[in-house]
């Protein structure tokens, strides 16, 4: 209940004109000079990224579409592939050299990925084996020797250099051995019913080419991808008793599936609630598949994405329901088919608590994302419960069959809560994160709080909370570690202890105090929208995200982009005064108040009167642009009984202890 509105008066060292109590001396510990100063971000606006935060006016990006033709041997667990990758040169350079990514080379002895992390890869194999590369030319091959430097591969261009507009179609030939469990990201599994393949980084990719750097040939070292979008038309030849799920739409249902399993995903393309596809009994019973010997080849398609991978096993239970989005057309020329979200896993992963509930997850998830901020475009999304890699990928992800409760919520809302960041904004997590694991843990807590009226509410795991479930409480170690890097370190210089709660935890709290404390929802949701609007299935960098924010929301983030982002700051408020004006409640109130803290974040003032009622008001970010104290003067009301700084417990302050002053 409030009595009137606060009227807030700054005071500061040296200041003539003071109204109320007297101002203390600045404390000398925060120079506002330094926390207001101008902040010049690292890429400087041009005509391919506006001062915005949008794309410029010439903003450009190169294209890679590829037909995939690949076939398991589970006889030696080697996958052999032959891929057609057309890429197109739509930057203003000519380009002589075309760069390509083989990331199964980590797994090679000597990688620079078994020096630099060595405890996740504790075996070898032969790496990627390149059988042959060629450029297509009037339907003619012309053999290209490629030059290969651990995780990337360089392919010259004979006697020409491919300018703008144009393109090349290059054929590659390779296989090589998939990983065991040691693999991780993709692995072949023993389950009770048989192995199960999950199947990434498993062909030839393009490395990016862009105005930042050119080409972007980091190498990889077991975190994350910048990749290129196209279209990607691939299949998969397994055994005749696989199931098989990947990114994108199956195209050929016909020729892989029986006349009961196509039924049964008519019907879950109905169904809000969960239908089975294949059983329990289904996985025991041979003559439930299409086929009782020799292979089958699957086809899928998925259009505008960066990357497809796939999973395949024999003892795969199948179920699926429908998405609440509109059809989408599977392929051109296809007609418009509804959207399932899918669910993939062994029996042993089964429970009513455990992956019997992961469609339902999914569904939410897809749902809840694209009407919170931007619809999801895909046909499909997957969840496979298999090694327990926690991995995203464009429309399918790879978790855990032994996961259940809450965490199997929380991993299957964060996967595919990475469909929006970084699989359609595509941001370069090889470098910066925190624009990845960060931003899509921040729109995975408010999924939390969404699902069944807050079944899993708060979100309170290993990458947002992880002690309390209290942000404010459990970011305070990360803050005044001084090992701890700042957000904006380069992803592979962040030490895997510091990971989760920086990358994941720090970036998603940040955009939370953001959208709660600075802007307030309505500013904040809208600028966000925008930022994923404009740069869906585009290259953004940290400044284009801190420019765009600031423009769409009407504010100057500076001091908060330089202190929570570039270096470890935090607030730390304190009151050091309370007093009625002439000792008379009737002619109001004054608090002064002190900050010992860099991090000038918004902050609320209680004052609490003696008859339980009580008067919020927000002390400003501009209020400390001059001084290190404030005084604040409430209008005459009762007795007053205590007050409070940020009495909701929002901010990480490390010292609480002079947050609550009596008056005496």
């Amino acid at each position: 209940m409030a009595y009137g509105k606060l009227a807030i008066i700054l005071t500061c060292a040296g200041c003539c004109a003071v109204i109320g109590a007297q101002a203390a001396p600045a404390p000398a510990a925060t120079d506002m000079r330094q926390v207001f100063a101008p902040l010049s971000l690292p890429d400087a606006p041009n005509r391919y990224n506006s001062g915005s935060g949008l794309p410029g006016p010439d903003y450009w990006q190169n294209r890679a579409d590829y037909m995939i033709h690949a076939r398991i041997d589970t006889s030696t667990h080697v996958l052999s592939g032959e891929e057609t990758l057309t890429y197109t040169n739509n930057s203003p350079d000519s380009l002589d050299t075309l760069w390509l990514q083989l990331d199964q080379n980590i797994y090679r002895p000597h990688s620079r990925a078994g020096f630099a992390n060595p405890e996740r890869h504790p075996h070898t194999t032969e790496s990627m084996v390149i059988d042959s590369v060629a450029i297509m030319r009037h339907g003619h091959e012309i053999p290209l020797p490629p030059r290969i430097s651990d995780t990337r591969m360089q392919l010259v261009l004979p006697d020409m250099a491919l300018t703008h507009g144009q393109k090349v179609r290059i054929r590659i030939r390779w296989h090589y051995t998939v990983p065991g469990p040691w693999g991780g990201r993709t692995a072949v599994t023993p389950a009770r019913d048989g192995e199960m393949y999950e199947i990434a980084q498993w062909y030839p990719r393009m490395c990016v080419y862009d105005s930042h750097r050119g080409w972007d040939t980091l190498p990889y070292l077991g975190q994350e991808f910048y990749l290129e979008y196209g279209d990607f038309d691939y299949s998969v030849t397994v055994p005749w008793n696989f199931t098989v799920v990947g990114s994108g739409a199956l195209l050929n249902p016909g020729d892989v599936l029986t006349r009961t399993e196509r039924a049964r995903l008519a019907q879950a393309a109905r169904s809000d609630r969960t239908v089975m596809i294949r059983t329990a009994h289904d996985v025991t019973d041979p003559t439930s598949h299409a086929a009782r010997t020799g292979e089958k080849t699957w086809r899928f398609h998925m259009e505008n994405t960066r990357d497809v991978s796939f999973a395949a096993s024999p003892a795969f239970l199948w179920d699926a329901a429908r998405i609440d989005l509109p059809p989408v057309h599977p392929a051109p020329g296809r007609k418009p088919v509804p959207r399932l979200a899918i669910s993939v896993y062994p029996r042993e992963g089964s429970g009513p608590q455990a992956w019997d509930r992961s469609t339902e997850y999914v569904k939410h998830a897809i749902e809840y994302f694209s009407n919170q901020w931007f619809p999801y475009p895909w046909p499909n999304a997957v969840n496979v419960g298999g090694h327990g890699a926690g991995m995203e990928y464009p429309g399918i992800v790879f978790d855990g069959w032994e996961d259940q409760n809450d965490t199997l919520f929380w991993i299957t809302t964060h996967e595919l809560g990475h469909d929006w960041f970084p699989m359609i904004v595509g941001s370069n997590e090889r470098r910066d994160a925190f624009m990845d694991e960060g931003f899509n843990t921040f729109i995975d807590a408010y999924a939390s709080r969404h699902f069944n009226h807050g079944e899993y509410a708060p979100k309170h795991d290993a990458e947002f909370a992880p002690l309390t479930g209290r942000p404010a409480d459990d970011i305070i170690a990360v803050l005044k570690d001084p090992k701890a890097p700042p957000l904006m370190t380069p992803a592979e210089l962040v030490p895997e202890e510091y990971r989760h709660p920086v990358t994941y935890f720090k970036s998603a709290y940040g955009l939370m105090l953001l959208r709660e404390q600075i802007l307030g929802p309505e500013r904040f949701d809208t600028a966000f929208r925008r930022y994923i609007q404009a740069w869906a299935y585009h290259h953004p960098t940290p400044s284009d995200f801190f420019r765009l924010m600031e423009s769409e929301a009407g504010e100057d983030l500076g001091w908060f982009w330089r202190g929570w982002y570039f270096e470890n700051d935090w607030p730390d408020y304190g009151i050091s005064g309370l007093s009625h004006v002439n000792n008379d409640a009737r002619q109001g109130t004054q608090v002064r108040i002190r900050t010992k803290g860099r991090l000038m974040l918004p902050v609320t003032l209680r004052l609490e009167y003696v008859d339980g009622t009580h008067l919020d008001q927000v002390i400003p970010t501009e209020s400390w642009h001059l001084t290190n104290t404030v005084t604040a003067t409430f209008p005459g009301g009762p007795a007053v009984d205590r007050v409070i700084l940020d009495p909701d417990h929002i901010l990480p302050d490390p010292d609480r202890s002079d947050n609550i002053r009596r008056l005496k």
